[in-house]
């Protein structure tokens, strides 16, 4: 009969070693079971990671359109609440002045204008808007005021019509003044300071929206065309001739009026580019909820295995434990007798 002796030694650096394997693979199991993934994401897809590795683009690229769709969604509210606020000043201004026009008191003209001087500054202002260090209405120059100080424009304005001494004189100066290409000294060489268009939003695979409204574009242009002519009257344009004065408020009131539909037109295409960034992201979140529950198929640990394989490693290292105590109680002498 053969018998194998262990030593005291060998037998201690074996139970060192069965412990702290059981500790690790304790460890392990702890960790899968807390965060629900496997530890071994190569033996939970088999050494295939093609498809978990498709996932995790899909998901990376969701995420840059999440990023995309929040700021392209941040600007869009922005554009809506600057225009908005302009679009109730040009509806409340327009049929004052109108009414003002119609009227034979010199001082209801004057208050009248007074206040569309003031509301050319806030218009300007809202034009001005700036949100997370970034300008609405600046095109792609989004670090640059778009536009100059009210009294920048109104100067440059009353230079221009100068010359004229009739009221359709000042109506067509202050027109072609706002409606000047770059170059030739009027609206956008003097009044706007921002860039070209932005580039439009990608918020998903094949699809973009388009936030490039400016200041600079003629529709934003119109907008402040009879602000701008009823300012000039507060300016004392026509100083003396009071009839003249009433006249030119109601072109500066028509225009207002008209300004007001425009305000209008471009809210709601602020709106549609609104709906279209809101539709996006909620598909897009959809698709990443999909796309996260096909990762946890690929790489998750069932709870119940993991729960029921730690249980047995805990019975294991209690065995370990209580047979670790046993021996360290044995001796000779106990042997011997």
């Amino acid at each position: 009969m053969s018998f194998l002796s262990v030593g005291d030694m060998a037998q201690v650096f074996q139970m060192r070693r069965h412990n702290a394997g059981l500790k690790a693979l304790a460890t392990t199991l702890t960790g899968e079971l807390t965060s629900g993934n496997r530890h071994d994401t190569g033996a939970a897809v088999r050494g295939d990671f093609t498809a978990l590795a498709g996932v995790e683009r899909a998901l990376t690229t969701l995420a840059s359109y999440a990023t995309a769709t929040a700021e392209a969604g941040q600007l869009a509210a922005t554009q809506q609440v600057a225009l908005g606020s302009i679009g109730t000043m040009l509806s409340d201004l327009g049929p004052t002045l109108l009414a003002a026009s119609t009227s034979s008191s010199p001082t209801m003209v004057s208050a009248t204008t007074a206040d569309a001087r003031q509301k050319f500054g806030a218009a300007i202002s809202a034009l001005n808007t700036a949100t997370a260090g970034r300008y609405s209405f600046a095109g792609a120059a989004t670090d640059t005021r778009p536009l100059a100080p009210p009294e920048s424009i109104l100067a440059a304005l009353a230079t221009a019509i100068a010359p004229e001494i009739t009221v359709s004189g000042i109506v067509a100066a202050v027109a072609d003044w706002f409606d000047a290409p770059a170059g030739t000294g009027g609206y956008l060489d003097v009044a706007y300071r921002g860039g070209g268009a932005l580039s439009l939003f990608r918020i998903a695979d094949g699809e973009a929206v388009d936030l490039g409204i400016t200041a600079a574009d003629p529709e934003v242009r119109d907008l402040l065309k009879g602000l701008a002519l009823a300012a000039l009257v507060a300016d004392g344009a026509l100083a003396g001739d009071t009839p003249a004065r009433a006249s030119l408020t109601r072109a500066a009131g028509e225009q207002v009026m008209r300004a007001s539909d425009i305000a209008t037109t471009l809210r709601a295409r602020i709106g549609t580019a609104e709906a279209q960034i809101e539709d996006t992201a909620t598909r897009n979140k959809a698709e990443a909820t999909a796309l996260e529950i096909a990762r946890a198929g690929m790489t998750a640990a069932d709870p119940y295995d993991t729960a029921t394989a730690l249980q047995a490693v805990q019975a294991q290292i209690e065995t370990l434990y209580t047979l670790t105590a046993r021996l360290s109680n044995l001796k000779l002498t106990d042997y011997l007798r």
